[in-house]
């Protein structure tokens, strides 16, 4: 048996994520562009931009990796925010078609052993990251923020199943310091382990916030529902405008409990 490796799968989630908004975005009006997304203070062109911008940051980091060379120097990312945030949002919306795809053709072209043996620099982080890793970090991103794209067109919008399972992978592997950063363990009263019906993860809110790969030992609680609801919830993407009606959390924590876990980002 083939055995596909986390990365090999993450990138060709990237690429099914960019094919999408590829198709999507030229066919946006004007007003649909300014008009709001699923993100709560960003216009859709202003989530093209985040994306965008964010493609050309990770691509110089990627860039830089490969070629064994130093980090952009400080400074690199607030030069490349202030470009595009000064741009019209037409021009925020080709230019993210036209650097996601140079990012996801770069992360396509790399090879086997790169894949596997290559870890990238970040500034937030005292240690290089993986390559999978990082690349489920954009992964993480894509798929949010695709989210809040075609959220503003359709309110029954979701995250691809296939990504959700990739993503929970990388929550409870290698980007675990995620949700442990993002996740607010304080706001409950006690602890908390939730079972995800239906998948082989777990969230367990204790001193900190983790997913868990295997089933959990003695539940206190069950998140009922797509995993893709969960991954939005830990987005802060799961509001009750855009909650579908199979969502149901039962146990000692209830569903705002769990939002007020995972404010957003």
């Amino acid at each position: 048996m083939v055995v596909i490796s986390l990365a090999d799968r993450t990138i060709a989630a990237l690429r099914a994520n960019h094919d999408e908004l590829a198709a999507l975005v030229p066919d946006l009006s004007a007003d649909q562009l300014t008009g709001p997304s699923g993100a709560a203070e960003w216009s859709v062109a202003q989530v093209l931009s985040h994306l965008g911008s964010g493609a050309e940051i990770s691509l110089a980091g990627y860039q830089a990796a490969v070629a064994g060379s130093p980090a952009p120097e400080q400074g690199f990312n607030q030069q490349v925010w202030d470009r595009w945030n000064a741009m019209s949002p037409p021009d925020q919306a080709t230019g993210f078609l036209d650097h996601n795809a140079e990012l996801v053709a770069s992360l396509e072209a790399l090879t086997a052993t790169q894949r596997e043996t290559l870890t990238v620099k970040l500034g937030f982080l005292p240690a290089p990251l993986p390559f999978a890793s990082v690349v489920g970090m954009r992964l993480n991103e894509s798929a949010q923020h695709s989210w809040d794209i075609r959220v503003a067109l359709d309110p029954a919008a979701a995250v691809a199943g296939d990504a959700a399972e990739l993503l929970a992978e990388h929550f409870s592997g290698g980007l675990s310091f995620l949700t442990g950063f993002i996740g607010k363990a304080d706001v409950l009263s006690e602890p908390a382990v939730i079972e995800i019906e239906d998948s082989r993860f777990g969230i367990v809110v204790d001193d900190t916030v983790s997913v868990t790969s295997s089933s959990v030992p003695d539940p206190t609680a069950t998140f009922s529902g797509p995993l893709e609801a969960v991954i939005r919830l830990v987005g802060g993407r799961l509001t009750p405008k855009y909650t579908p009606d199979t969502v149901k959390v039962t146990g000692n924590v209830s569903l705002d409990d769990l939002r007020q876990v995972f404010p957003g980002y």
